[in-house]
């Protein structure tokens, strides 16, 4: 990638030694030291990312930070949800892709991209009159330095369960790596009923449900989406979010204390806003009311959990897979969660990528004792046919792992494969 970069001596600028020229200065960062010595022989100069963050104007802007095993995404777009909804300008970076000021500029990418394209987001932001930028902020993200050099105002953790332990090797390893980005003294808002969650207590804020916290939720429903009382000091305000299941409650209440943080305003003024956010896609989102079909991206045994115990006073069928080359680790332990929560389970594919599926799945079977109410299907359009098929009025089936995502990975190839498109398609065709 290279960037346009008008009245400096040199025309663009990259992190990319392989386009480096005679008009190309060249930006060093932690991920690119190893090619510096190539970059010197092509390129006009070199320069630091500091020094683009000056060039960008970056220090005129708020950084927010949200990361966490489970809820980022969530977390992220409602605080971005309810500060278009409260008047600012906004822009958001993560899973989904990047948007600014309700409208998409950037379709899905990393959860964290490169340094550099974070940076060029950041001055898309700032040109566009933004007051704040949200972000998500993945571990593979902070071990990679992919957010050297950022100033942030505000840190956020959502929660810390296990995942990327392909990558991280250990549990403590990746609780480790999250926590290192609460270590400074960056103002902070820390999910207080989170046990793993270790931080530099300066300028640190909580949220919570079951412990006492700075943004305490006092009472709670959860019927047709939920509604709660929220206790800051002596500032008590009922809200109302059209959000599903019992996590939400939790990522709700990080948004609103993010916000009020972030601006100041009355917490009055901020819960108005809650119930516009709806949500997003692929998350908890239903694909059919009659039969009742929901899909979500949980892919870790906690977010399964979470999804499942949402829906405990129904009787589940739940498909779902692991996806390959990843945390093998989780894969026994999601067949639990799985068996424990559902009545009926059907294991499938998810993004097998090089792994032989019958393998994952024999993984997946592992953590499972009593098997009379398992299905093995692999192909995954014919085990969501299979949930349809078998289910009864009083059902729902949940079709797990996917979310939003457009394509299934086998081998190096996406192929295209939407869970929602797939039930809908299905249904339509009376298959079912």
């Amino acid at each position: 990638m290279r960037i346009e970069i008008p009245d400096q001596e040199y025309r663009y600028i990259t992190d990319n030694s392989r386009f480096c020229d005679e008009q190309t200065a060249f930006v060093l960062t932690k991920q690119n030291e190893k090619y510096l010595e190539d970059a010197k022989q092509k390129a006009h100069s070199i320069i630091s990312i500091r020094d683009v963050a000056e060039l960008f104007g970056i220090d005129r802007i708020q950084i927010v930070g949200i990361t966490g095993t489970n809820g980022k995404t969530t977390t992220a777009s409602a605080i971005y949800s309810y500060l278009l909804d409260l008047g600012y300008k906004a822009a958001l970076q993560g899973t989904r892709g990047f948007f600014m000021n309700d409208e998409t500029i950037e379709g899905k990418s990393l959860t964290t991209p490169s340094v550099l394209r974070t940076y060029m987001h950041i001055y898309q932001a700032v040109s566009a009159g933004c007051d704040y930028f949200i972000m998500e902020v993945s571990s593979h993200a902070i071990v990679q330095n992919r957010i050297e050099g950022l100033d942030f105002s505000l840190k956020v953790l959502t929660n810390i369960t296990q995942d990327h332990l392909d990558y991280h090797k250990t549990l403590e390893e990746y609780v480790r790596v999250k926590n290192s980005f609460f270590q400074d003294e960056t103002k902070k808002l820390i999910n207080k009923d989170e046990p793993k969650a270790d931080f530099n207590i300066k300028n640190t804020y909580t949220y919570g449900i079951e412990n006492p916290a700075t943004y305490k939720l006092m009472a709670y429903t959860l019927n047709e989406g939920a509604s709660g009382i929220l206790q800051h000091f002596g500032e008590i305000v009922p809200f109302v979010s059209s959000l599903y299941g019992f996590f939400n409650l939790y990522n709700t209440v990080a948004a609103i204390g993010a916000v009020h943080m972030l601006t100041n305003r009355k917490l009055e003024e901020i819960v108005e806003v809650v119930p516009n956010f709806a949500g997003v896609s692929g998350r908890m989102e239903q694909v059919s009311e009659d039969p009742f079909v929901l899909v979500d991206f949980a892919h870790t045994p906690d977010g399964m959990a979470q999804v499942l115990n949402a829906l405990k006073e129904k009787e589940i069928i739940v498909v779902f897979g692991a996806g390959g080359d990843r945390d093998k680790l989780k894969r026994p332990l999601m067949g639990r969660v799985a068996a424990t929560l559902a009545k009926k389970v059907i294991i499938t594919s998810d993004n097998p990528r090089f792994e032989d599926p019958d393998e994952i799945i024999s993984d997946i079977l592992e953590g499972i004792e009593d098997r009379s109410c398992v299905i093995v299907e692999p192909n995954r359009k014919e085990a969501i046919q299979k949930a349809l098929l078998m289910q009864q009025k009083d059902e729902v089936v949940v079709i797990l792992g996917k979310g939003d995502e457009e394509f299934q990975i086998i081998y190096d190839k996406k192929l295209p494969f939407d869970d929602r498109a797939v039930a809908r398609e299905l249904l339509l065709k009376k298959e079912i």
